[in-house]
């Protein structure tokens, strides 16, 4: 059975593990969808990073790789539940929630956008630092001081006090909820839309991408110049799985994009 200390460190692992996810969902679904300042790598050099597809399916694999993080944070939580009955394991996990997504915030800034460099907070304005430097002081700084704040709260003056199970699970449940919310919130398409962007593997030829689009039931809405990518129109109950059995490799309301594609403007 693990000590006290042990169990709360697993308890704030488990937390900043999803603090950080729920970071990416934020950063993914603002940014990447809603706002459009940027794709995961809109900076990357060369011709074939650049391309549209490339940047579109590598914002899809970026949530992909949120997925994964959050569900890694879901099975420390489950294996830390035992640390949420002393007082204040309530406030210690939220604590460290904060914390997490305030590293997400400073690990994004400094390490994607100005070591590595692949993307700025906005990639189309003259001064990007002062939009990188905004962004984090406005969503990590806060986050920041509230969670340590929590971490740092004393607790009761003997174990006996005050029974702290409650409060922590309701705690614990809270952080649940709030990432299987945000991980579906990435997935979805804009609302009343029923066009999907559906991105061809490489050697499918425009003939085949317009054949495999006809034959899943959809209309043809927009197209790039190498039909790679495709704006479809599904309104008419056409079938997303006969698009990937037609030579797709990612469709814009499959949960796999993350969103991504669904929301891009080519699809309006």
């Amino acid at each position: 059975m693990a000590s006290a200390p042990e169990s709360s460190m697993r308890l704030g692992m488990a937390g900043g593990v999803l603090g950080f996810a729920l970071g990416g969902f934020f950063d993914g679904i603002l940014l990447h969808q809603i706002l459009q300042w940027h794709h995961f790598l809109s900076l990357v050099p060369g011709e074939a990073l650049r391309d549209l597809r490339m940047q579109i399916l590598a914002d899809g694999m970026f949530h992909v790789a949120v997925y994964l993080i959050a569900t890694l944070g879901l099975l420390l939580l489950w294996g830390a539940r035992r640390a949420m009955a002393p007082a204040g394991a309530g406030g210690r996990l939220l604590g460290a929630a904060l914390l997490g997504f305030a590293a997400w915030q400073a690990v994004d800034v400094v390490v994607f956008h100005w070591l590595v460099g692949i993307h700025r907070v906005r990639v189309d304005v003259p001064d990007p630092l002062t939009w990188d430097i905004g962004w984090l002081v406005l969503t990590g700084l806060p986050p920041l001081a509230l969670g340590l704040w929590l971490r740092r709260r004393p607790g009761p003056p003997s174990p006996g006090q005050s029974a702290g199970g409650p409060r922590g699970v309701v705690a614990a449940l809270g952080l649940v909820l709030l990432v299987l919310g945000a991980a579906p919130v990435a997935a979805l398409p804009p609302a009343g839309v029923t066009t999907v962007l559906v991105l061809f593997r490489s050697g499918v030829t425009p003939d085949q991408a317009f054949a495999a689009a006809i034959a899943a039931g959809g209309r043809v809405a927009w197209s790039d110049p190498a039909a790679g990518l495709l704006a479809v129109d599904l309104r008419d109950g056409g079938s997303v799985l006969d698009l990937y059995r037609g030579g797709a490799l990612l469709v814009g309301r499959s949960a796999i994009t993350g969103g991504c594609l669904g929301w891009t403007r080519l699809a309006v």
